[in-house]
């Protein structure tokens, strides 16, 4: 059997790599347009950005390696641009020598993966403008980064773009980076992302936010960004992050279907409408695991993943791929970010009933030097508490939470699950109760009746006819509280129920959710039957709705890892 692969990085070397190990008599040829193959494309910022020293660590096989190794012929700077399906053939470009030629097949596979947006804006092809895609974009980049530039602008917040923002700011350049979207991170939901942007502006990249850029002009070699609000930018250095299309250009011209959102469509055994023709990686179109709806996710793990399902498929097994989750975490300077699941804006696009809750739990032990709390964000359904989504972001543990909870997802396991959860613990990893333990608890206590939220986006609609009470001590409520809240702490209510109304609802807020949590369950059973309590406190009030004072640090809307432990001691107190 001739299996030819189109493309050679993460989903087309998973099914060569796969299929050798499965037959050791198939004739595998593996052609990649670029000169490179099976490199780390998700380590190129962090070349740029000096991170990663050696250039070489990129390159994880080469054509030699994989011949020697695996018996594959691996051609580099050959591009495909025909398929013959009645012949089984391809039209092969040998971009060194320009000259065409054919190969047949047996079984193709199309793993091209996803190219760069590059709108048609006025001004888009500057040579000062640039995208990355693969290591030959990297090596222009840096070497322009190399000489020495003052001014960079990146458009686009997702992956690319923040990781890009960041490694162009550790090497000493100014950065603006512009988003057409209100927030950066379009996979979390917007006040989840909120405290990555003060990150981001904390290390001095200028975020301009719900703004697009609509041209670029030429100044004397660099280049003039014009803004939608008017905004005129100068840089040394334009980075395209817009986002990315499914490269299924061949596919169209050879009759192959697409899916509705143009990327190819395939079966569970990643087969598209030719039997013999399979297609893998960013290029098609997957099933979302929580809405069932087909979906473009563009992520490593799963084009790895369906690389050896075709393999497999080819070779006689009845591997099946069922559906892509999302799951994807980013570094932000000191912080993190990670999300698996259903974002709230995908379930409610969705019309998708869900409950959620958020807490900020330590990353590990807080009396164990380094700790310091992280935002977690956890969406389930109201009937049998079926996990639907996770957010965390903070500085300790992010990566280790977020894999739990898509462990968890893939499995659908429930929220009381969670509490049983087993976890790893000692004082410098985590804690007796787990932050993923937390979310199940508060999780479970809301299905089971045994709390009732109101959530920051409420404030201040549904609050006009009630009682805010913050239940934070006098001190904490003196440096900051909700606009028209009184002050009842926590150690006072139960002398103070008598002069607090039965007749009109009552809403608690404290530091993080817990003091507040405790005087909900006095109140409750103590007659008041109109309660509700801040869902994650005010430090997740204060991400819908952020003050210079809602941190009690006046001016300063984000810090560094160790004076946030320092305010986190002297403003939240008790209160984890």
């Amino acid at each position: 059997m001739k299996i030819v692969i189109v493309g050679g990085v993460a989903a087309g070397m998973s099914a060569a790599a796969r299929a050798r190990r499965l037959s050791e008599k198939a004739e595998i040829v593996v052609l990649e347009r670029s000169q490179y193959v099976s490199f780390a494309n998700c380590g190129l910022p962090y070349h740029i950005g000096g991170d990663i020293k050696d250039r070489d660590q990129l390159l994880l096989q080469t054509p030699q390696t994989l011949a020697e190794n695996l018996n594959l012929d691996v051609r580099t700077g050959h591009e495909v641009i025909s398929i013959d399906r009645s012949k089984q053939t391809i039209t092969i470009k040998d971009l060194m020598t320009g000259e065409p030629y054919h190969e047949a097949y047996d079984k193709l596979v199309l793993c091209p993966g996803a190219s760069p947006i590059r709108p048609k804006l006025p001004g888009i092809n500057h040579p000062r403008i640039f995208t990355l895609r693969n290591i030959e974009d990297m090596d222009v980049i840096k070497a322009i980064v190399d000489q020495g530039i003052l001014h960079a602008v990146v458009v686009g917040g997702g992956y690319i773009g923040v990781e890009m923002a960041e490694s162009l700011r550790n090497r000493g350049i100014a950065v603006t980076l512009v988003e057409l979207a209100d927030q950066i991170m379009p996979p979390l939901d917007q006040e989840m992302a909120r405290d990555l942007q003060y990150h981001l502006e904390y290390h001095g990249v200028q975020l301009k936010l719900g703004t697009a850029a609509v041209s670029f002009d030429d100044e004397n070699g660099n280049v003039h960004v014009t803004l939608q609000d008017g905004t005129i930018l100068l840089a040394d250095i334009v980075l395209l992050a817009v986002g990315v299309r499914p490269d299924a250009h061949l596919a169209r011209q050879a009759g192959i279907t697409l899916g509705p959102l143009g990327g190819i469509e395939v079966n569970a055994h990643m087969q598209t409408s030719d039997p013999n023709i399979y297609a893998a990686g960013d290029v098609v179109e997957v099933m979302d695991t929580i809405t069932g709806a087909q979906s473009l996710i563009a992520l490593a793990g799963p084009a790895n993943r369906q690389g050896r399902i075709v393999a497999e498929h080819i070779l006689g097994r009845k591997s099946a791929y069922s559906s892509t989750q999302g799951t994807a975490i980013v570094k932000v300077f000191e912080m993190t970010g990670g999300v698996t699941g259903a974002s709230e804006k995908l379930l409610k696009s969705n019309k998708l009933p869900y409950h959620k809750v958020y807490i900020h739990p330590s990353g590990h032990a807080s009396y164990y030097p380094g700790s310091t709390s992280m935002h977690i964000k956890l969406l389930f359904a109201p009937g049998d508490g079926k996990i639907l989504g996770a957010q965390v972001v903070g500085y300790d543990g992010v990566d280790k939470r977020i894999d739990i909870f898509a462990t968890a997802i893939r499995a659908g396991l429930t929220v009381y699950d969670l509490e049983e959860l087993e976890l790893a613990y000692a004082p410098p990893y985590g804690s007796a109760k787990d932050p993923v333990n937390m979310a199940g608890f508060v999780a479970a206590n809301l299905l089971k009746g045994d709390v009732n939220f109101w959530y920051a986006e409420d404030y201040p609609a549904a609050m006009e006819n009630g009682l805010t009470i913050d239940v934070r001590s006098a001190n904490e409520f003196k440096t900051w509280h909700i606009p028209g809240a009184i002050n009842t702490p926590l150690g006072q209510l139960r002398t103070q129920l008598d002069s607090l109304p039965k007749d009109k609802p009552i809403f608690l807020y404290c530091r993080v959710g817990f003091r507040s949590y405790l005087a909900y369950r006095i109140l409750v059973q103590s007659g008041f039957n109109q309660v509700k309590t801040l869902a994650g406190g005010s430090k997740t009030f204060c991400s819908f709705h952020r003050t210079p004072l809602c941190t009690g640090r006046p001016g300063i809307p984000f810090v560094a890892h160790a004076e946030e432990q320092l305010a986190e001691q002297a403003i939240a107190a008790n209160c984890s």
